[in-house]
């Protein structure tokens, strides 16, 4: 029940964090004009904050050390089993994050060079994998289970700058990256709690409770009224590495008992399907068109859906929805098929999905053509 008391706590202490630190925020950028000007790529037709994310890292981080500092004062007999041994992780990770906020704070007010932040990435992801936070197996996926060191630690590097660059890409449309993203952290914090391993919940939970405020700032907020804004590279590469540590977490801890070795890393990586899937898609298109891959363009699964007809809103409750329904569908099949043919499974209905968008956008750009002749 102890720490029932304290996962609560963290998370009301963030979101009243975040409830304090973000309109100093949005007071700072209209005094400033630090805006997010709009263009041709972008859906939103007015100069909007983009320094949302500028609360993520410090809000987390105050609430998690205030949260274990409080577990070791004196007279609180409560004591995780993980705390200590997270302690040489947690260095490794503070840094790993504190590099990429950095360099997304510096992107957000001056701009930075996409290979720039793609070297940050590696060395951020490096320092996860140095911290002992590497993919030990990968379940059965390809029929491959226990990893030598050096290729896990190769594969944790991909997987950092893969879910990294996933959440910073998704971050299209309101409300879209903090949505997908509080939806996983909801299921992690969830899983990690079933674990027992309370640094991880607490991390989850911290993390869940910034981008709470920030989403209906972000979603509900008014820019006319000086009440709306962006998380910006600051955030998105942040919330990013934070996702990548509990995804690989949850992977490469041991199985729960009852459990298969892959259930974890399935339920781990369903929870980030829709920008993992996404991104990949968006790559492989760029790269079958000649284009650069690290190049903005239109053509990620938010900017389909408004061409295919969907306001802005319906857009993101939309791709909310999708996310759910792949994470429900597969905790509901993790048990029954097995790892391989749950992927495939994934990626055709994800293939069909679009399959039917692309017909929808199709007809629409037909009736539109009808109306102009």
């Amino acid at each position: 029940m102890t720490e029932f008391l304290f996962y609560g706590g963290s998370l009301v202490l963030s979101i009243l964090l975040g409830m304090f630190i973000i309109p100093k925020i949005l007071l700072i950028s209209y005094k400033k004009k630090l805006f997010d000007l709009p263009d041709g790529r972008k859906v939103h037709t007015m100069p909007i904050p983009r320094l949302g994310g500028l609360s993520f890292f410090p809000v987390i981080l105050i609430t998690l050390c205030m949260t274990m500092g409080i577990c070791y004062f004196p007279g609180v007999h409560f004591h995780p089993d993980d705390s200590v041994r997270m302690l040489y992780s947690f260095c490794f990770l503070s840094v790993g994050c504190m590099l990429l906020y950095l360099v997304g704070v510096t992107d957000d007010l001056i701009g930075v060079g996409y290979r720039y932040k793609f070297l940050c990435q590696i060395v951020a992801a490096l320092l996860l994998a140095l911290s002992g936070e590497w993919l030990n197996s990968l379940g059965g996926l390809l029929g491959i289970h226990a990893l030598p060191p050096a290729v896990g630690m190769a594969i944790t590097v991909f997987i950092v700058i893969y879910i990294t660059n996933a959440i910073n890409l998704i971050d299209g449309i309101d409300g879209l990256a903090s949505g997908l993203s509080c939806i996983a952290l909801a299921v992690l914090a969830i899983m990690y709690a079933l674990r027992g391993e309370f640094i991880y919940v607490v991390l989850s939970l911290s993390t869940l409770g910034i981008l709470t405020p920030f989403w209906f700032y972000n979603v509900f907020g008014n820019a006319r009224r000086g009440h709306k804004l962006f998380m910006g590279d600051a955030g998105s590469l942040t919330l990013g590495y934070v996702l990548s540590i509990l995804v690989i977490h949850l992977s490469a801890a041991p199985p729960s008992e009852g459990k298969s070795e892959a259930s974890d890393m399935v339920i781990a990586f369903s929870t980030l399907l829709v920008p993992l899937l996404d991104v990949a898609r968006v790559v492989l298109h760029r790269l079958r068109n000649h284009k650069n891959p690290f190049l903005p363009d239109k053509n990620h699964i938010h900017h389909k859906l408004i061409r295919a007809g969907l306001r802005v809103r319906s857009t993101m409750v939309c791709i909310l929805l999708i996310s759910l329904i792949f994470i429900g569908m597969n905790l509901w099949l993790v048990d029954f098929l097995d790892i391989n043919v749950l992927l495939i499974a994934d990626i055709v209905l994800w293939t069909f999905m679009h399959l039917a968008i692309n017909h929808r956008i199709k007809i629409k750009e037909k009736g539109k053509l009808k109306r102009t002749v």
